[in-house]
């Protein structure tokens, strides 16, 4: 009998045939990119046709992450919501010619929402995703079903707050080395090197340099504009979390009537990353309060098997 495949698959060596397919792969897989504000937004969606009509939901990752940086969290979603995640601009695939790149934040999420047509969209946001995540709810309440805010207080024009995150020594994300990951608490680097390393594979395939995040959001909200957010709030804090730490983003939740607030213990900057199970089930059961009746299914809220 002949063998299935012709000879010159045989002959090759596995990693000689990946190479010779990688292109037809990488085509059929490419993602899509929207030209805005002067640069090309990277971005992926589980459902670009909307053919389900599911619920929108926009990631916004932080400083150190990109669009990879939810694969802990989009499986999980996809059943009920129609995912998108995107590369902010200066991250990975997405260049921030310019070098201003925090100045366009907030532009580039509403180009986005807005070339996809999301109506009902909610918004969930870790870290320097909180800057633009908050500015265009306070902007477009009508558009933003619910917003999620972990690990972050939108880092707009407050004074107060400012001047608080100093007395009680947050810190930035500073290296990014085994054993001095600020995004991840010391326990998780000790308990979970696999889980770390891949974290710096993340954080590593962003373009240098970082955005300046040292001061307020650039067309950010006032205070005022926080206070009146009608839009259904949620804040997820760490208990161990050095860069935001949990005082600043419990009081980011004091502010806005009605918001919900809950701290996850043993997590650090990162509870989504670090606790996706907690994570998930904490925004999932969010959202299917406030978009639409989704119910929420726990048995399959991590089907990564991580936890």
């Amino acid at each position: 009998l002949k063998p299935f495949w012709p000879k010159p698959f045989q002959a090759k060596p596995l990693w000689r045939t990946a190479a010779t397919f990688a292109p037809l792969f990488q085509s059929l897989v490419a993602m899509p990119a929207i030209k805005v504000n002067g640069t090309e937004l990277y971005y992926e969606d589980t459902d670009p046709q909307n053919a389900e009509g599911l619920p929108p939901v926009v990631f916004l990752h932080g400083a150190a992450g990109n669009a990879m940086s939810w694969w802990q969290q989009i499986p999980a979603f996809r059943k009920r919501h129609r995912c998108v995640t995107f590369d902010s601009r200066g991250s990975y695939r997405s260049p921030d010619p310019s070098g201003d790149a925090v100045a366009h934040f907030i532009a580039d999420l509403a180009a986005l929402i807005d070339h996809l047509d999301l109506k009902g969209v909610s918004l969930v946001a870790q870290s320097m995703g909180g800057r633009a995540a908050l500015a265009y709810a306070v902007q477009k309440p009508d558009r933003v079903a619910a917003l999620v805010m972990a690990n972050t207080w939108g880092s707009f024009d407050w004074p107060e707050q400012w001047q608080k995150s100093k007395d009680i020594g947050a810190k930035p994300l500073g290296a990014i080395e085994v054993g001095n990951i600020r995004g991840l608490s010391a326990a998780f680097q000790r308990e979970k090197p696999e889980l770390t390393y891949l974290n710096m594979q993340i954080a590593g395939a962003n373009r240098a340099p970082k955005p300046a995040l040292g001061g307020a959001q650039p067309g950010g909200p006032t205070l005022e504009a926080v206070r009146a957010l009608k839009v259904p709030l949620l804040c997820i804090a760490g208990e161990e979390d050095a860069v935001f730490p949990k005082p600043l983003v419990q009081d980011f939740a004091g502010v806005v009537p009605g918001a919900e607030c809950h701290t996850v213990s043993g997590a650090g900057h990162s509870v989504y990353y670090e606790q996706p199970t907690r994570f998930n089930e904490l925004v999932l059961g969010f959202l299917s309060r406030h978009t639409g009746g989704v119910k929420l299914d726990t048995g399959v809220v991590n089907q990564c098997g991580c936890t």
